[in-house]
């Protein structure tokens, strides 16, 4: 036995008996203390503990062997999330698109249903002599599209809305002011009610030979009375809107030190606007009906020409078609007011949302 052997031997087991860790010098290695190694042993657990959890996060494939043996978890399981939740937004959407098309088959149903008995109604209630009056719905679309493809169609239609908007534009240009001021000033009101409910309570068709004999068979007379019959509806309305506000938010209004003109501006006009416009819808559909009433007396281009003349020449086919699109424009002109209404009320159908 060598020197450096015994050395070993002694240090060894002077470092046994003392507590401290073994320190070898053994085939070139140092054996570090007890504690040392203890510390060492929890810092290699904890690593290989979180080592799943790292891998799992950086998106690297499973099986991961720790401390407690491999971890199951591999591609195909993390890829389960995102398709079940593809699957959900899939469900959802198409859960959307069925109760909107729902809606809209409810809707339209009423109109689909009519479309159906004018198209099969004429064969199967009625005799050969009655038919002619009435043909099928295919009929009319054809004739409708004979007309458009000669330009007869075009040239009606653009007639009627020109003088419709016209008549119309005036109206409201002079009732909405009319209706605030009366609406405003009581002294007004009491001045010029009588007169008002005079005119309001003749009909506008009444007046249409008066306004051919002032202002003859032209453009004018047309326009005017068209500007007659959709005049009241805006005025009338106007008057009632800018009465019925609340009184509350008119005290409120005057508490915060508004003045007359600032709280006709910010109180008034706003809480108005909803029935001001109830009597815009009214006259437009008041414009179109009075104006084909008009142009079936004394004009040469027109819906109401068109219906009046396709009448008289026994062109059933073709007085359909006119009366068809007339009921189309009605229902356009409405739609476009009532979308003009909610963008000058979104205030209101906001507050009413909450």
């Amino acid at each position: 036995m060598s020197a450096s052997t015994v050395n070993d031997e002694i240090i060894t087991t002077a470092a046994t008996e003392t507590g401290a860790g073994p320190v070898s010098r053994a085939a070139g290695t140092t054996t570090a203390p007890a504690g040392v190694a203890d510390r060492a042993g929890a810092g290699a657990g904890s690593a290989a503990s979180t080592q799943p959890a790292t891998a799992a996060a950086d998106g690297t494939p499973g099986g991961v062997t720790t401390a407690d043996g491999p971890t199951t978890g591999g591609p195909g399981e993390r890829a389960g999330a995102p398709a079940s939740s593809a699957g959900a937004s899939v469900r959802r959407v198409a859960g959307a698109i069925g109760r909107v098309s729902g809606r809209v088959l409810w809707s339209t149903g009423a109109i689909a249903l009519f479309l159906l008995l004018w198209e099969f109604g004429p064969g199967l209630f009625l005799d050969e002599a009655t038919r002619v009056f009435l043909p099928p719905l295919h009929e009319v679309l054809a004739a409708l599209g004979k007309l458009i493809e000669s330009g007869q169609w075009q040239e009606h239609v653009l007639a009627s809305l020109g003088r419709s908007v016209s008549g119309f534009a005036i109206a409201v240009g002079l009732g909405v002011p009319l209706g605030l001021l009366i609406a405003w000033y009581r002294g007004l009101d009491r001045f010029l009610n009588p007169l008002l409910e005079v005119f309001r309570n003749t009909a506008a068709l009444a007046l249409l030979p008066v306004f051919t004999l002032l202002l003859g068979i032209g453009e004018v007379s047309k326009i005017s009375i068209v500007a007659y019959a959709a005049f009241f509806p805006v005025l009338l309305n106007t008057i009632l809107g800018a009465r019925s506000v609340d009184p509350l938010l008119i005290r409120a209004a005057r508490t915060l030190g508004l003045g007359s003109g600032r709280l006709f501006l910010k109180v008034i006009l706003p809480s108005a606007v909803p029935t001001i416009f109830t009597g815009v819808r009214m006259a437009g559909t008041a414009s179109v009906l009075v104006l084909i009433a008009a142009e079936m007396v004394g004009a040469k281009a027109g819906l109401g020409y068109l219906i009046t003349n396709a009448q008289s020449s026994f062109l059933i086919p073709d007085m359909y078609a006119g009366i068809l699109t007339v009921a189309v424009l009605g229902f356009t002109v409405n739609y476009l007011l009532v979308a003009l209404e909610r963008h000058f009320s979104r205030w209101r159908l906001a507050e009413s949302s909450r």
